[in-house]
């Protein structure tokens, strides 16, 4: 997001537009809290994970008195267009504000990768990344002292990075919300790889699945005796937002960044941003909530065939 805010700052200086931030996302801008930012504001945060701004959830951006306030406040400080970037609440709040009359501009930014129409999301590169490098390190304990490991990630109810960091890392089970799982038949999963010879076995599971690491592990306790083994479990976490942004991620924030301003200047509001096919593209904001991004069911079934 600090690549993002860069491009946008120093494109839309380079432009002639006056270039304000936010602090705090929409609670801060329902509070006024906006700052001048100029090319040397952004200076040095490209490599910086997050968002130097600050991010807040805002349940009251969901109201129309919250909506209202937020239109005010944009009115009064004199701000003509607004660029949102963020996942699928920030871009609800954007499509809100949209049809109140803002002229809003959305950049698709999560680690979830699971906004609708867009291929790969900021932030979702070096989290598979974070989550990669931990799986990495837990398969050599694990088959140093020939144990099961489960290790969660975060997704809420989307499990790309569960998927994508499972079949990158090796993993022998992976548990997704998409894909319907029962802890009976995870255990089956790990005695099958100890029966084909492998001396460990590395489950990973999405933080919103029906079963996620407080369910197994509750299970695999409950039953260790008759299973036969124990389940080591490790939650990944926030770690996995906090990893400074790879080489990707950059630029893929930075060539969208510019692309934002691009657009607005050109007088072309209402759409998110995002990569497609490698390249910028841009979607109706609206068609957020009309479709699920799916998962891609080719890699659920690479990831069972890879396992064995």
């Amino acid at each position: 997001m600090n690549a993002a805010l860069r491009a946008i700052v120093r494109s839309g200086v380079y432009r002639g537009f006056e270039i304000y931030g936010v602090r705090d996302g929409y609670t801060g801008l329902m509070a006024g809290e906006l700052a001048r930012l100029g090319p040397r504001e952004v200076g040095g945060i490209i490599g910086r994970a997050g968002t130097f701004l600050g991010t807040t959830r805002c349940e009251e951006l969901r109201t129309d008195s919250g909506q209202a306030t937020a239109i005010q406040q944009l009115r009064a400080h004199g701000i003509s267009e607004l660029i949102v970037i963020g996942g699928n609440g920030s871009q609800a709040g954007a499509l809100a504000l949209a049809r109140r009359g803002a002229r809003v501009l959305g950049v698709a930014s999560t680690i979830d990768n699971d906004l609708p129409g867009i291929d790969v999301t900021l932030g979702s590169t070096t989290a598979l990344e974070v989550a990669l490098e931990a799986i990495d390190r837990l398969r050599e304990t694990a088959s140093s002292h020939k144990r099961a490991f489960l290790v969660e990630v975060m997704g809420r109810n989307c499990g790309y990075l569960a998927l994508m960091a499972g079949i990158a890392g090796g993993a022998e089970a992976i548990v997704v919300p998409e894909v319907p799982h029962t802890p009976e038949a995870i255990a089956d999963e790990i005695r099958s790889a100890y029966g084909l010879g492998k001396s460990h076995a590395i489950v990973v599971v999405a933080e919103g699945a029906e079963h996620n690491a407080a369910s197994l592990s509750r299970y695999f306790d409950e039953h260790a005796q008759r299973l036969g083994f124990e389940l080591r479990v490790t939650k990944l976490g926030h770690t996995q937002r906090g990893g400074a942004p790879c080489v990707v991620d950059r630029m893929i924030a930075t060539q969208l960044g510019a692309a934002a301003v691009e657009h607005l200047e050109a007088g072309r509001h209402g759409l998110l941003l995002g990569m497609v096919n490698g390249q910028i593209s841009a979607i109706d904001l609206a068609l957020l909530n009309e479709s699920r991004k799916p998962l891609d069911t080719g890699l659920v079934s690479l990831a069972r065939v890879l396992a064995r």
